[in-house]
């Protein structure tokens, strides 16, 4: 009974030292539970001059990160960062696919999942990674995402699905390509280049704000195959007409994100000649001669008889004129002036034929690397049937379907 007393009497004196020393409760102190024979302990009240002051240390300190992250950037040029690709893989058939039942839908997966394959996962990522590839290329289709004229604003959902299948390869450290892919806005005729030229720059605008602060690492292209769909023209490498309106639309894409914020002044940027066509298109690409942060996109199934034409040969009997012809010009008329290039898709389709792909896959790959030309192997998760049978990758097992080619094509990268 004393021994209760005395603990009340205790806690009456404590309190009234509380009081008469000013303390209180405030909503900076963390109320903890005191254990016997432990200490109370509050954190200091914070004024809110001193949580602004807090704030503004914190923002001048993303600032500077991102002023230095600026400044290496700014001290690199694109032959720098294309040195340091090794070999390349493309998610096709993916955010490419497009469905204009579902326009604007709030549902992107719908979209990613339209041509066949399943949605893009971090394991699959990883898989590609680890196989030896260090670019993914992320086609996207943004045409069943944006709205009417002339805002043309991308559906936020569809934005930020593009940006989490980036971030899975960004946050491993790997190159990331994003471009816009399957269009019907940027058909290069000059009756179209003023739409085409404002919803470009409405396009790109976008983009570049969403990936400000991603560093070196993100590259974006401007255009994929920009080309006159359904007409003779279409994959012959074009005429003067779309060989002008291309170089138009690709100024525009290039001045739109020089303009924008934070890393894209210095950002490296791809451009494709006509189609990207790899013989007569990439003849008539304008660089710009004062900005040494642009690459060229080329898109090269060669030979075509034996990578491409549906009804082709299964055996490549070591033919390689097509292929030596096409490093033979990407190196004189690019890469020896200083302009880099990358072969932004590549790859010889499934006749079940993988020990000839393979023989095919490591002197392609080896050709390009002579002359410093990365390669993004095309998947678009094709094994069967009638169509374009490029898939490498099973996306349900992350498992590489043909191992043997696997191997040739990062044997290539080693010659």
């Amino acid at each position: 009974m004393f021994r209760g007393k005395r603990i009340l009497f205790g806690m009456m004196a404590v309190c009234l030292l509380a009081v008469f020393a000013g303390c209180r409760h405030t909503e900076e102190t963390i109320p903890g539970l005191v254990q016997e024979g432990a200490s109370a302990v509050t954190e200091p009240e914070v004024s809110v001059s001193g949580r602004e002051e807090e704030s503004a240390l914190d923002e001048a300190g993303t600032e500077q990160k991102n002023e230095n992250k600026n400044k290496d950037m700014e001290d690199m040029d694109a032959m720098d960062i294309v040195k340091d690709m090794r070999i390349g893989w493309n998610i096709g058939n993916t955010l490419d696919s497009t469905r204009t039942d579902l326009a604007r839908t709030e549902q992107p997966y719908k979209f990613e999942t339209a041509w066949g394959n399943p949605k893009v996962t971090q394991e699959l990522i990883d898989a590609v990674l680890d196989a030896g590839f260090n670019v993914i290329r992320v086609p996207v289709s943004w045409t069943n995402h944006i709205g009417p004229a002339p805002d043309y604003t991308i559906t936020q959902s569809w934005m930020e699905r593009v940006k989490e299948v980036v971030d899975y390869a960004y946050g491993k450290g790997a190159y990331v390509i994003v471009n816009v892919h399957h269009e019907d806005w940027n058909y290069p005729y000059h009756d179209n280049l003023e739409r085409a030229s404002a919803e470009m720059e409405a396009v790109w605008a976008q983009i570049a704000e969403v990936f400000q602060d991603y560093d070196e690492h993100l590259i974006f292209e401007g255009q994929n195959e920009p080309r006159k769909i359904g007409t003779p023209l279409e994959w012959n490498g074009g005429d003067a007409e779309g060989w002008e309106v291309v170089n138009q639309t690709n100024k525009v894409f290039i001045n739109t994100v020089r303009a924008s914020g934070g890393s894209n002044p210095y950002r490296m940027l791809m451009i494709p000649g006509y189609g990207a066509n790899c013989t007569v298109g990439i003849r008539h690409v304008e660089v710009p001669g004062n900005d040494n942060r642009v690459i060229i996109s080329v898109h090269a199934y060669e030979p075509y008889d034996f990578a491409l034409k549906p009804d082709g040969r299964s055996a490549w009997n070591h033919d390689t004129t097509a292929i030596d012809n096409l490093m033979n010009d990407l190196k004189t008329l690019f890469v020896d002036k200083g302009i880099p290039v990358i072969i932004g898709e590549f790859g010889a389709m499934n006749r079940e034929n993988e020990p000839e792909r393979s023989q095919w896959a490591a002197y392609y790959v080896g050709a390009a690397k002579k002359i410093g030309v990365p390669c993004i192997w095309w998947d678009n998760g094709l094994f069967e049937g009638d169509g374009e049978r490029f898939g490498l990758f099973d996306r349900n097992t992350y498992a590489c379907t043909y191992p043997e080619l696997l191997d040739a094509l990062m044997q290539g990268t080693k010659n």
